[in-house]
């Protein structure tokens, strides 16, 4: 597979920027190997092989979580339908734990010897790992657009233990940061809030043989699984504000949001401007929140002229995220890459894919050099059931903006419970004086 030429000696073309960039990503892996053994015996590679190292299409890793009697069955059960209707290959990851104690594991087993709880957890990690990649790679394999719907996540088990217990288990694992078992794991995370809270009469122990909890051991579950989450910048909440039918709608709606597809949800965060960036020492104690630094890099400048009637415009960008110890000494990176296009209904459709440190170094060297690296300092946390994620522009801008989950389709009228440590100025809306106050208009090299 031949390289492409030199990017900035491309002349103009009607292809779009952001299939461009879609296209040197998804042959990147080839083309990173290119003098190496892999180029040598790529003519020797079934299709099959050759999808499973460089696949030509997206797949897509959703975790579906919370505490017990969420919705998490019921919501696998209508995502896998829905997709494979529209063109996607779905594959259902099944929760490690449960098979282990439907298999004949008695609770008991938890506190029969000293260490044993490690041990389990040890194991379901390790059930969980070899479940997930095992059916990625058959997705990859395949070669067409694809989810994988996961019955929890590696993160979860931190709910179940003790914090040394945890970092034991890391230690163990050699495991230095856990953004590699979270968002560089998983593309997005749907935290579906037990009916315990909210929606007490219908909260039920008769559909899951492995569930015994009651409501108050419930809610206590679900609110530690949505701490164990924090950090993942696709954590998404859905709470019991509204009937199930439409928890499950709204689930739905996020799915094809990530994924490209039409839908009616009209926007997922509000953000507002704050007048400085917070004191952390600031924060109630009982809020647990995780602090990144964020490199952002726009690969391609804005081409109006594209081949999708319906696009009004797109660019791509990859980002690398660091996760920061409490002592303010990194711990890991993760990488990503993200195409937008503007439709001419006005609807922003993102999609994303999780890529390597060598991916991101190599499309590093497409970026556009009309715009600035974008560089932050990110606080993501959680308030009253909502996720917060605060991005404090540190190059080229000194803004601070805090971003706030919430959910809007045409028939809610939600509002943001807005957390009283922070000093906000004012609602950032979707005016044109506004957009200065967004990443891409702030990248611009004036």
């Amino acid at each position: 597979m031949s390289a492409p030429p030199p990017p900035y000696d491309r002349k103009p073309s009607n292809t779009t920027p952001s299939a461009l960039g879609a296209r040197y990503l998804s042959q990147t892996r080839l083309r990173s190997n290119s003098h190496g053994p892999l180029q040598e015996i790529s003519a020797e590679l079934t299709e099959a092989e050759v999808n499973s190292i460089a696949p030509p299409a997206p797949i897509y890793k959703i975790v579906l979580t919370g505490g017990p009697c969420g919705g998490k069955t019921t919501s696998m059960a209508r995502l896998s339908p829905y997709l494979r209707e529209r063109g996607f290959e779905v594959i259902t990851c099944p929760e490690a734990f449960s098979l282990l104690v439907n298999n004949g594991m008695a609770f008991d087993y938890l506190g029969a010897v000293e260490g044993m709880d490690i041990v389990v957890q040890d194991t379901v990690m390790d059930m969980q790992i070899g479940m997930e990649d095992g059916f990625e790679r058959v997705l990859r394999a395949r070669g067409k657009p694809a989810v994988l719907l996961c019955d929890r996540g590696l993160m979860d088990g931190s709910a179940y233990m003790k914090e040394e217990d945890w970092n034991k288990l890391m230690q163990k694992r050699e495991i230095n940061c856990v953004s590699e078992l979270r968002e560089g794991r998983y593309n997005a995370v749907f935290h579906l809030v037990t009916a315990a809270e909210g929606a007490e009469a219908y909260y039920t122990l008769e559909n899951n043989a492995v569930r015994t909890e009651t409501p108050e051991l419930a809610r206590s579950l679900d609110s530690m699984t949505l701490n164990a989450w924090v950090g993942h910048p696709s954590l998404k909440i859905f709470d019991n504000s509204c009937d199930f039918e439409t928890k499950m709608q709204r689930v739905v709606e996020e799915t094809a949001r990530l994924v490209g597809l039409p839908t009616h949800l009209q926007r997922v965060t509000t953000k507002f401007l704050l007048k400085k960036e917070p004191d952390l020492s600031a924060f109630p104690k009982e809020v647990a929140y995780q602090i990144f630094e964020v490199e952002k890099v726009y690969l391609y400048e804005e081409n109006e002229v594209v081949s999708q009637e319906n696009v009004l415009k797109e660019y791509s960008f990859i980002r690398k995220r660091t996760s920061l110890r409490k002592s303010g000494k990194e711990s890991g990176s993760v990488y990503g890459w993200t195409s937008v296009q503007t439709m001419k209904d006005g609807q922003r459709v993102e999609k994303k894919r999780i890529i390597t440190k060598r991916e991101y170094l190599s499309l590093f060297n497409n970026r556009d050099k009309t715009r600035h690296i974008v560089r932050q300092k990110r606080i993501s946390f959680l308030w009253n059931i909502q996720s917060f994620n605060i991005h404090v522009f540190k190059e080229p801008s000194d803004v601070c903006i805090l971003h706030a989950q919430v959910r809007s389709s045409p028939d809610s009228n939600d509002t943001v419970d807005m957390p009283p440590f922070l000093d906000v100025d004012r609602l950032i809306t979707d005016s044109v004086e506004d957009e200065m106050y967004g990443a891409y208009q702030i990248s611009l090299i004036k």
